[in-house]
This record gives structure tokens, C-alpha cells and sequence, in this order.
């Protein structure tokens, strides 16, 4: 029985792409950053060749980096792992793009994004579908969107609709005020009016609660995405008869197409307990799993250390994986962008190189340099299963 669990760790980058100047990004590097937190602990990553990748160790601030020696060894775990550096093809720095692409779906245009707000011709169509006005239409940080629009949303009923850097049409809404099935249904207005020229990555549910001067958003985010416009990784298992299981956001990510069954999370601490349940079960095919908390929470609001403590808590529940894992299993991490949270002058995405590792199975450790695409990640899952991708991406080569 073959089994693989992908584990997206959401915006690890390990330093800048060549072209990061394109995307309006200076010299950022997220491991880089969160290294000089006093909290970046990895020790099994370490163990696993982290620190080996292309590029990684001559970012890094010096050896204290890496953290003190292991706590805990990390029990029946491989003494290392593949590992490479890779480079993202397509023109973006956005989840689903990155999903996309470890996938096997180029991108060659960028998903558009509005940095002046939406045009009318989008604003009129979606407010007379839902039968409301709306408030802001701007770039805003979803926590300060309710800080400044969430006292007149209570009082008007007009739902906020604001956006970021990243190809998103986002639509926040007290709960009490605009009930959660209402909210959802706004989406759906929204998605089926942005397509062509408008066609965001994601529309998104943003629920908020309390009160004024303490308002805050809550679990109930939900996404609504395009669909992939073409057959990806998970459409290939998924039609060769294998189970393709997603956790978290991914789901959201491929608006369900190639899936046979996923799990929605509360965070990382949730999405960490689910796969550990999955490595528990007995299926054969892929187990796909994205970590969210390291980009929501951390990256975006510029939070070293909270970023730090997060990749700290992953690393630590590492062995309890390891220990978990069957004959057969294959254990691969990787990340989908950058989201640098030491970069002051953003906090946007940043298009960075990705790490790849993967143990498993009779695997020896070895470096393969840095790879021309994300695809290869999922070329390499496919020739596991014994099947021929269906794009243009470079498997590995060794797998049996």
C-alpha cells in the first residue's frame, strides 16, 4: 500500500527569486527572518536537511540559528531526507497559484488584483444581485477593515467589501448582522459575476463578531475559488481509483475538483490532528495538507515571532508523524509562496523559492539542487503511483 502526505507549510519561503523585483519585492527571505526570532527551534527539519538546501545556510544569521540540540530525538525518523530548492514558474505569488502549480497548472498570467478597488461595472452588478450597497471597496487588512467599517456595517446592514495584493474579492460581515448562510450566498453572487477579465483567484467569507471597539473575525471564513482550468495532480489519482484527501484549505483551493473526500481546519493545531488520524487510517493515494496559520496569522501581520513559535510547534510534532508512518508512506513538505513578516515594507505575499523534502519509505537522503517548477512535486507523486503526468513537470527519478 502506497500512501503520500504533501504538507504545504503556507508561505515558507526560503529567499528571494531572481525576478522578486517584478513582483514588487525587495530582498525577503521568511526563514531568514523568523531564524533571528528567539523562538525558531527546528531541530527535526534540521535533522531532515533544511539547513542544506540550496541557499538556505548562507541567509541564516549564524548556528545559534538552528536552535539548541534536540529536545526529544525524533524517534524511528529517516537520518535525512530528498531536499531541494524550488523555483515557482508561473507569473505569481498567491496560494492558489502556488497550489496550482505544485499541482501541475502553470499560470502564465497573473490572477488580477485591484489596488484602486473594483470597477463599478463589477461593484453595480454584485450590489444589485444581492439587493444591498456595500462599504470601502479598498486594499485593507482584514483587521482594520473591521476596526474602521465595522460600527456603520452594524448600523447600515451594507456589507464591507475590500481586497489586498492578492487576487481577492472579500466580503466581511457581522454575524448578527448579516447571518452566515446570507454571507455565503453573497459569495456566490460575487463568483459567478468575477469571471474573464475578473476572475480572482478566491471570493472570501470574512464573519466578524463583538462589539464595537472589539470586533474580531472568526472561524467561519469560508472560499470560494475557480475552478483549476485544467486537470491537475489530484483529477490523475483520483480518476486511477486512489483516495485524494484534502485538509484545510485545499478544498477551498481547488473548489473541490480532483478531491474524493477533505476535512476543513481550525488552524494548524487542528490540521496537524487530522493528518496524524489519516496516517491512523487505511487508504491508498494522496493525503494533501495545508497548514494555513504561518501565512494568516503570522506573515501578514509582520509577526516574527508568532511566525517562529508556529514553525517551532510544527517541527516538535514532527516525530509523532515519523512514528506513525507505514511502510510505503511518503512524508513530503513544501511551502506554495513567501510571505516575509520581517519585510516592513509589506505585508503582502513575496515571491520566494520553496523548500521540498521528502522521507519515506527506502529513501537515502540526497540534494537535487533547485528544480525549474513547483510542478515537479506533484510529477513526483504521480510516478509513485506509477502514473504518467499529464503536464509538464519532472519527477524525481528514483522513486520504485
Amino acid at each position: 500500500m502506497k500512501r503520500v502526505f504533501l504538507i504545504v507549510l503556507d508561505s515558507f519561503g526560503i529567499g528571494a527569486m531572481e525576478d522578486a523585483f517584478r513582483f514588487g519585492d525587495g530582498d525577503v527571505n521568511t526563514l531568514r527572518s523568523v531564524s533571528f526570532s528567539p523562538y525558531f527551534h527546528m531541530p527535526n527539519m534540521k535533522k531532515l536537511g533544511l539547513f542544506g538546501i540550496d541557499g538556505v545556510a548562507g541567509e541564516l544569521p549564524g548556528a545559534g540559528a538552528v536552535g539548541p540540540p534536540p529536545d526529544r530525538e525524533a524517534a524511528g525518523s529517516p537520518p535525512g531526507a530528498v531536499v531541494a530548492r524550488m523555483a515557482e514558474r508561473s507569473q505569481g505569488k498567491d496560494t492558489i497559484i502556488g497550489h496550482w502549480e505544485i499541482a501541475g497548472i502553470f499560470s502564465a498570467e497573473p490572477l488580477p488584483t485591484y489596488p484602486d478597488g473594483f470597477p463599478e461595472e463589477v461593484v453595480g452588478a454584485f450590489c444589485a444581485g444581492i439587493g444591498r450597497e456595500i462599504l470601502c471597496n479598498r486594499p485593507y487588512s482584514g483587521t482594520e477593515v473591521i476596526r474602521v467599517y465595522g460600527e456603520e456595517h452594524v448600523h447600515t446592514g451594507k456589507p464591507i467589501l475590500y481586497t489586498s495584493a492578492d487576487s481577492v474579492f472579500q466580503i466581511a460581515a457581522h454575524e448578527d448582522v448579516i447571518p452566515l448562510e446570507e454571507l455565503y450566498r453573497y459569495c456566490r453572487v460575487a463568483r459567478a459575476i468575477l469571471t474573464g477579465k475578473h476572475g480572482v483567484g478566491r471570493v472570501i467569507a470574512r464573519p466578524f463578531a463583538g462589539e464595537a471597539g472589539g470586533y474580531y473575525r472568526t472561524a467561519r471564513r469560508h472560499d470560494f475559488s475557480l475552478l483549476p482550468p485544467a486537470p491537475t495532480m489530484l483529477d490523475q489519482l483520483k480518476d486511477a481509483g486512489l483516495e485524494v484527501i484534502g485538509v484545510g484549505k485545499i478544498h477551498d483551493i481547488f473548489a473541490g475538483q480532483g478531491l474524493t473526500r477533505s476535512v476543513s481546519t481550525a488552524g494548524n493545531a487542528d490540521g496537524i490532528r487530522r493528518t496524524l488520524e489519516y496516517l491512523e487510517e487505511e487508504f491508498e493515494g494522496l493525503c494533501f495538507v495545508n497548514l494555513v496559520d504561518f501565512d494568516m496569522l503570522y506573515g501578514h501581520r509582520n509577526d516574527v515571532d508568532g511566525y517562529a513559535k508556529a514553525l517551532g510547534f510544527f517541527d516538535a510534532k514532527l516525530p509523532e508523524l515519523f512514528e506513525k508512518m507505514k511502510p510505503g508512506d511518503l512524508l513530503m513538505i513544501t511551502a506554495d509562496h513567501g510571505c516575509d513578516p520581517g519585510y516592513k515594507a509589506s505585508t503582502d505575499h513575496s515571491r520566494e523559492y520553496v523548500p521540498f523534502l521528502m522521507c519515506g519509505g527506502n529513501l537515502a537522503p540526497a540534494n537535487l539542487g533547485t528544480r525549474k517548477t513547483f510542478a515537479d512535486i506533484g510529477a513526483t507523486v504521480l510516478q509513485y503511483f506509477g502514473i504518467t503526468p499529464g503536464f509538464a513537470g519532472e519527477p524525481c527519478g528514483f522513486l520504485e
